[in-house]
């Protein structure tokens, strides 16, 4: 496992609504005896120098199940539940507000389980060497994951004019516009990327664990 990076801040998203998953909260769903905040956890600070998390409007019922992670909350830039990218440029401010040295923000869901020890490097390193944004994503088996991704703090400004001026709300929709490159990681056996959104997926998230060596 590469150690933390200091220029990295790792903003885990946990404000979903959760509704594929009968109304409970992802991230405190136990995964191997573990909830899958945790897991996430783990993976943000081995490889990044700073970590917060990230809830739509953090107040004190939301904030009590998260208080044992000891982390700062990076709450959405715009109240409403205007999506992912909300998330992405309230963790992009406090980076800039909060995090010094800070020069990039790596976007982790809440319900990934099985995330890669090396994406953080591999995404830093793809983003200086191919790209002028600095925009850097991951992908698997072929599919692109636009939310587990690296985003420079330089595009504050353009993610805030998209999100509040022009309404954008996808994710890829907002990467696209960028020379932004993708970081393929393999999929055979455990998807390093597979994601928790239903009960079935709990549940072979938990036949995936059990088989891992």
């Amino acid at each position: 496992m590469t150690e933390p990076h200091g220029k990295l801040l790792a903003l885990i998203l946990a404000g979903g609504l959760g509704r594929r998953m009968e109304g409970r909260a992802k991230p405190l769903l136990p995964l191997g005896g573990r909830r899958l905040i945790d897991r996430v956890a783990d993976v943000a600070r081995a490889q990044c120098g700073a970590v917060a998390l990230n809830l739509h409007e953090p107040d004190a019922e939301t904030l009590a199940p998260f208080v044992d992670l000891n982390l700062p909350i990076a709450p959405d830039a715009a109240p409403g539940r205007l999506g992912p990218l909300a998330g992405v440029l309230g963790g992009l401010d406090f980076a800039a507000a909060h995090a010094p040295g800070v020069e990039f923000l790596l976007t982790l869901p809440c319900d990934c389980p099985f995330l890669p020890d090396d994406l953080a490097s591999r995404l830093l390193e793809a983003a200086w060497k191919k790209t002028r944004s600095g925009l850097a994503c991951a992908a698997s088996g072929g599919r692109v994951h636009p939310v587990v991704a690296l985003w420079p703090l330089s595009l504050r400004d353009d993610l805030r004019r998209a999100l509040l001026e022009k309404d954008m709300r996808g994710v890829g929709q907002f990467q696209r516009d960028y020379d932004m490159t993708v970081v393929e990681w393999p999929a055979t056996g455990r998807d390093p990327f597979f994601n928790v959104n239903t009960p079935e997926d709990l549940a072979r998230a938990e036949e995936m664990l059990r088989q891992a060596p």
